[in-house]
């Protein structure tokens, strides 16, 4: 290949590449300017299995989405496998799933981990910023403050669990009016 003609196709392969990394590393508001570390270790047996989405700060990657879940479970190679689903629009509507890999980040207690969706050049922040001693709940998110997710092991949690899990939200400095709770 000559210069030519490999200068404008290296030139077109960066410009996919970084049109590529902003379409992932799309920015919501900061419902949290001041993210809490990890409030407790995580024992990584316990976290794993499933997890309903009880309520989130909207990203764009989750659009439209209900009935939410995320699967983790343990890969052979020592990663943790997460599978994220959701429901388009409705919680009866096209599934939609992506499948990713966790790594924990050392020295956190396994409440921080790397989790990448998108190959093996970007790894998005994942903090298990508090959780249920019995792990019937957990509240997610990362540095930033863009970011937050509720998770639940059951779809329908009874209303003072939930009441407790949004009370617990604001005690960690998240705004609350940006939550968008998911359908079940």
């Amino acid at each position: 290949m000559t210069l030519r003609i490999a200068l404008p196709v290296a030139a077109l392969a960066a410009a996919a590449l970084s049109l590529g990394a902003c379409a992932t590393l799309q920015r919501g508001p900061v419902g949290n300017a001041a993210v809490p570390e990890p409030a407790k270790a995580v024992e990584l047996d316990r976290y794993l299995g499933r997890w309903y989405e009880l309520a989130r700060y909207e990203a764009g990657f989750q659009r439209g989405c209900e009935a939410s879940t995320a699967d983790y479970s343990l890969r052979e190679d020592g990663l943790i496998r997460v599978i994220n689903s959701c429901r388009q629009d409705a919680v009866d509507g096209p599934l939609r799933t992506v499948d990713g890999k966790a790594r924990i980040v050392e020295g956190s207690g396994n409440a921080k981990l790397k989790v990448s969706f998108v190959g093996p050049f970007y790894f998005g922040t994942y903090w298990v910023l508090d959780r249920a001693d019995d792990y019937s709940w957990s509240i997610v998110g990362e540095p930033s403050g863009r970011y937050l997710w509720i998770l639940s092991r059951d779809p329908r949690p009874p209303a003072a669990v939930r009441e407790a899990l949004w009370q617990r939200v604001s005690d960690l400095g998240y705004d609350l009016s940006l939550l968008r709770e998911t359908r079940h």
